[in-house]
């Protein structure tokens, strides 16, 4: 495993902390998603606590993420030290997700959770993202239902 020791745990959009919903709720408004938080097929949180390692090693370093899947968008909400949420969505039929265990960046740094690639709302030119999770049934029956919703909506 890598430099981060990660849990998520299922939640409702309602149950994220109160500004991860306000920051996904403007996201949505802002850029025109045509959906509502009501519409997700699952809601996951994931937190990662940063290992300390070595003789100079910084202090606690949390990062908290939201992410909510429906049948046609994936969004994510991301808090680390900063007290300011950064919110990303994708259009399931624009995004290719991958196990990131099975990517070439996973030899040079290894952690648990998924790439995503592709266009992402707002930005004009396509890339990636890393959603981190743990490796327990919860984090396997996300990536699953991910994986299903993203064919369908390709086909």
């Amino acid at each position: 495993m890598g430099d981060w020791n990660r849990s998520t745990r299922e939640c409702t959009p309602a149950s994220l902390p109160v500004e991860f919903t306000a920051a996904v709720q403007k996201h949505i408004e802002q850029y025109n998603l045509g959906l509502t938080l009501s519409d997700a097929s699952m809601c996951i949180e994931s937190t990662a606590r940063k290992i300390k390692r070595g003789l100079f090693a910084r202090g606690a370093e949390t990062v908290t993420m939201g992410v909510i899947l429906t049948p046609g968008w994936l969004i994510w909400a991301i808090r680390g030290e900063s007290p300011e949420v950064a919110v990303m969505s994708a259009r399931l039929a624009d995004i290719v997700v991958q196990d990131y265990g099975s990517t070439q960046f996973a030899k040079m740094v290894p952690d648990s959770g998924l790439e995503v690639s592709g266009s992402f709302t707002g930005v004009s030119e396509k890339g990636s993202a890393f959603i981190g999770l743990d490796n327990g049934p919860l984090s396997q029956g996300f990536r699953a239902l991910l994986l299903r919703l993203v064919q369908a909506a390709k086909a």
